[in-house]
């Protein structure tokens, strides 16, 4: 092995000290505009990316037009490569694959013969079994290339040039969508319709100062490729337009097949874009399995090419639009669309810009287009007259010029001298063939430099002009409308509005569960289960050693289960998300914010047509509306105000038209349940005084039924109304000691 030889002087006078911070600025700066600049954000005025512009322009290098024959991928991935684009030749051709996609791209750049891939996800073949061609849109974005309406640079290797902005007459952005994440900024635009597209620009050029709202009018929203509904309102698609920020929610159509002595199956006939229609379908097929989609029976593919899903309900009876409400909220049968319009504005400055400023500046660089192509036209057509008039001139003295080819030994400069021509002249004269002397050559020069003339002075008025100007893009505007207007194929709108549809939530809910009745069971130290079926006896439950029943009950899975807790607290939990039967359940702190110093109340099923009397250990009390306690938080809602040493102590359902409330002390007061008020959330009013201690129990009934007990032997006690005027008073009063019989609990249950 060799010895490594050291640089002179040790090397250390040859290195230089670096702040590393400083140097990390500096190149991730570096890197994350490059990023931005070229590789992640489209342009605004062609609505490409570098790769996708490189693409194009090697197809028309390569003379692919979209009369031309096709030609294999390969060869158009290997100019790019070689020449244009120094990235890796894979995602080249993803890049140039995409472009071809009829349900990725709404109005397909690239037009392609072979396997270009699926919407169910399924690769395209490799490049060597591919061809393509361009489409007319790529032809639009090339229009005038060849005649200076935009500027070139140099290739990465200087060999070449390529075009730093394509002419596009077609509005590429808004049209066909795009999408990127760059470093710190991302873009994410849906594909539009072009004739709206086209009405919207042609408003603008009218109406400079047409507001959002009327842009609206005419570019309600997105059109996608694989069509589907929009469900937002106007409001927020009218906000997303005006910012350049916000999102669309679309959903799948679907259609209602009748198949006969009242059966039917629902098909879904088109799905949200950028959807995989085979992992959407196994995720169907997934929540099938795992029963959560009581409503569902089967799911089927049957698409061919168009798309064809099948779903078969559980029986007749199951209403259409719930089933569907429920797959919109638990599969991609519903996907919101993000809208951020983050461009390169004037292909340097990354900036998010709403809708009409988008449309504006691709209005401007076509005007530029026009002005630019029209300068060049001019040049071709003054140095065109230059040569004409060389021509007349030799016709006139047609002899002498013959003569001074055939005689003088540099004919040029003497015809310049002689007839007072310019290099140009003189060059096209000598260049002229002897066929070109015919008499008739005369006349149809003078035509063509009468008919030069004209186009010259129509262009000199144009460039003078700015009405011309816009009256010209106008017109190239109204072109494209017509060339992809609603009534083609390919310019019909495929994404139609509709309000969401008004659902109620908890048939949605209960939709989404598969009703089977369960035994709710909470233990003392606040552990939760739900057992399969209706236990019939609680004493068999087992819990953790120094753990034992709390509250049992019996529910359904579609049920909503209220836990009430010390701090007056009320959480809500869906009886089919609870932990099963096996084992000890799980700590309720694990579902719900529950404070340290907090203990579990009660726990029942939320019956909403009931009303409760809460109260606190301090006899503090109120009536409140079970609908009130449901919280769809881990939060919880807070129902009865309690501080610190004061806690809430009974809830007790209300029926009835008088309250008995006991206190620790014994002593028992009956007043009228019209005396409590009813709310929503509070301290409440005091249901009883006490000296000492707080309350014990409570209880409302009808009067006319009387107060009813069980002692702890388990017999039954019942005072009517004229056994319990000793008792009766008004609310916040102290009471008389509890009658004979009353159970030594202080509970109205033994």
């Amino acid at each position: 092995m060799g010895t490594i030889e050291q640089p002179p002087g040790g090397g250390g006078d040859k290195i230089q000290p670096v702040d590393l911070r400083t140097a990390l600025e500096e190149r991730y700066l570096a890197y994350a505009l490059s990023t931005i600049t070229q590789r992640a954000l489209p342009d605004v005025r062609d609505g490409l990316k570098p790769v996708h512009r490189r693409i194009i322009h090697a197809m028309s290098e390569m003379g692919i037009r979209p009369n031309q024959a096709y030609k294999k991928c390969a060869r158009i991935v290997g100019d790019v490569m070689g020449k244009f684009h120094p990235h890796g030749d894979q995602s080249i051709y993803d890049a140039l694959v995409r472009l071809a996609q009829e349900f990725a791209i709404r109005y397909p750049i690239v037009d392609g013969q072979g396997n270009f891939g699926n919407i169910d996800g399924d690769n395209p073949a490799a490049m060597r079994y591919t061809e393509a061609r361009m489409t007319e849109v790529a032809a639009l974005m090339l229009e005038g290339i060849g005649e200076d309406a935009v500027d070139f640079k140099p290739t990465y290797n200087e060999e070449d040039e390529e075009p730093v902005v394509m002419p596009g007459a077609f509005p590429n952005l808004l049209a066909n969508g795009s999408s990127g994440i760059a470093v710190g900024m991302a873009t994410n635009i849906p594909p539009h319709n072009v004739h709206e597209l086209c009405d919207a620009a042609l408003l603008l050029i009218k109406k400079p100062e047409a507001t959002i709202e009327e842009l609206v009018d005419l570019v309600p929203g997105p059109d996608l490729p694989t069509g589907g509904t929009i469900i937002d309102s106007r409001a927020s698609i009218v906000e997303a337009y005006a910012t350049g920020r916000g999102g669309f929610r679309v959903r799948a159509k679907w259609l209602k097949e009748e198949l006969g002595r009242g059966g039917y199956q629902i098909v879904i006939t088109e799905i949200p874009y950028q959807v995989q229609k085979s992992r959407l379908i196994e995720k169907i097929a997934e929540l099938l399995i795992a029963r959560k989609l009581p409503l569902l029976e089967d799911v089927r593919d049957e698409s061919a090419e168009d798309i064809r899903i099948v779903l078969e309900p559980k029986n007749r009876t199951v209403d259409p639009a719930l089933l569907m409400e429920s797959l919109y909220r638990l599969t991609e049968l519903e996907n919101r669309i993000s809208l951020n319009m983050n461009v390169l504005s004037m292909g340097k400055v990354p900036k998010v810009m709403s809708l009409k400023e988008v449309l504006v500046e691709w209005l401007g660089h076509r005007r530029e287009v026009l002005v630019r192509r029209s300068r060049h036209r001019l040049a071709e057509i003054d140095r065109r007259l230059e040569i004409l008039g060389g021509y007349l001139i030799a016709y006139l003295n047609i002899d002498e010029v013959i003569r001074i080819i055939r005689e003088e030994d540099e004919p040029k400069q003497v015809m310049m001298a002689r007839f007072e021509l310019t290099d140009l002249q003189a060059e096209s004269i000598l260049n002229m063939r002897l066929r070109s002397l015919r008499k008739l050559e005369e006349f149809e020069i003078r035509k063509e430099f009468d008919d030069l003339s004209a186009e010259k002075a129509g262009i000199e008025a144009l460039l003078g002009s700015d009405e011309k100007q816009w009256s010209t893009v106008s017109w190239e505007v109204g072109e494209v409308k017509k060339k992809f207007a609603k009534a083609t194929a390919l310019g019909k709108r495929r994404t139609d509005f509709a309000d969401a549809p008004e659902t109620d939530e908890d048939a949605i809910n209960q939709a989404m569960i598969e009703k089977e009745p369960v035994t709710v069971v909470v233990s003392e130290k606040g552990w939760i289960r739900a057992l399969k079926g209706h236990l019939a006896d609680f004493s068999t439950l087992q819990f953790k050693e120094g753990d034992s029943l709390k509250v049992a009950f019996h529910g359904q899975t579609t049920d909503k289960i209220i836990v009430f807790t010390t701090g007056g607290k009320a959480f809500t939990l869906g009886a089919g998300k609870l932990p099963g039967g096996r084992g000890h359940g799980e700590p309720l702190r694990i579902m719900i914010d529950m404070d340290n110093d907090q203990d579990v109340l009660t726990a029942f099923v939320l019956d909403t047509s009931r009303k409760l009397v809460v109260s606190s250990h301090q006899g503090y009390g109120f009536i409140v509306p079970e609908a009130e306690l449901v919280a769809n938080t881990r939060k919880g809602k807070q129902i009865l105000n309690v501080s610190m040493p004061d806690e809430a102590k009974l809830v007790v359902q209300a029926k009835g038209d008088h309250v008995a409330v006991v206190g620790e002390n014994r002593k028992m007061l009956v007043f009228p349940v019209a005396q409590l008020p009813e709310m929503a959330r509070g301290k409440g009013v005091r249901l009883q005084r006490f000296k000492d201690g707080g309350i014990s129990d409570l209880k409302t009934f009808v009067m006319e039924e009387g107060l009813s007990w069980d002692d702890s032997a388990g017999r039954n006690f019942i005072r009517k109304k004229d056994e319990l005027i000793e008792w009766m008073g008004d609310r916040a009063s102290a009471g008389r000691t509890v009658p004979k019989g009353f159970p030594r609990s202080g509970k109205f249950s033994g």
